[in-house]
């Protein structure tokens, strides 16, 4: 009974190990079909960076160097990327130099550069990320599915839409900026220090709108059947305006 046992574990222990050959050789496959393509650009301290993706995750990250540094991992070997440096920074276009391919397929990027750069950020559908920028422009437009992510976000003019997908901001409004955050579908989240002051009109159309620790009865209006809040918070010099169709907006104190 036991050597029969013994013979019955042999074809299973086979087939195991050439399932997890085919596993090891299909993700090598995989790995060996994508293009990692890494360049580097000189920059000064307040440097734009534009770019346009068709799809896939783009992450920017700031660091103490007087350059840009461009990663991008393809899942299509024909797809162009052509960066163009400008007078004011950097180009990347994935829309227009990839015209005639068709299918572009993902490009991940991850993008390093000086912390007093701005940034605009658009691509069809994926994620965005932006980490630390204290540039005078942080701009992410996802015109379709995906989440926007902002950290530590100190710039004076912030933009950031989407479709569908959430929206996190956690950052400090400047005194005269102006902060705009639009989703069709999704939850849009602001995390703000104890002392920030700005003057909100928050618009959501399904009435789910929650000030939290911001909220102050004295200076602020709810309108249109709870569907908008508009007042003040401490000095209220920042203007800052939030949309959202299908969605939750929430405050949060850092």
């Amino acid at each position: 009974m036991k050597l029969f046992a013994s013979n019955n574990r042999k074809p299973a222990q086979v087939l195991s190990a050439v399932f997890s050959i085919l596993f090891v050789l299909t993700a090598s496959s995989l790995v060996l079909a994508q293009q990692k393509v890494s360049r580097r650009f000189p920059a000064g301290k307040n440097v734009r960076f534009e770019l346009k993706n068709v799809t896939g995750t783009i992450t920017v990250e700031t660091w103490d160097r007087d350059e840009i540094s461009v990663t991008a991992l393809m899942d299509n070997r024909k797809a162009t990327i052509n960066p163009r440096m400008t007078e004011a920074g950097l180009v990347i276009d994935i829309v227009g130099d990839n015209r005639t391919l068709g299918n572009v397929g993902d490009i991940n990027f991850k993008i390093q550069l000086p912390a007093r750069s701005s940034v605009d950020l658009e691509t069809r559908s994926g994620q965005i990320n932006v980490h630390n920028v204290q540039g005078d422009l942080v701009r992410a437009h996802i015109w379709t599915a995906g989440d926007i992510q902002m950290l530590g976000v100190n710039a004076s003019r912030v933009f950031a839409q989407n479709v569908e997908g959430n929206i996190f901001f956690d950052g400090e409004f400047v005194a005269g900026g102006t902060y705009e955050f639009k989703s069709g579908r999704g939850t849009i989240s602001l995390q703000l220090p104890a002392s920030c002051g700005f003057h909100v009109v928050a618009t959501s159309s399904v009435k789910r709108i929650s000030m939290g620790p911001f909220w102050d009865e004295r200076r602020m209006k709810l309108l249109s059947e709870g569907r908008r809040i508009t007042g003040d918070v401490g000095d209220g010099r920042a203007s800052v305006t939030i949309t959202n169709y299908q969605g939750d907006i929430q405050f949060f104190r850092r």
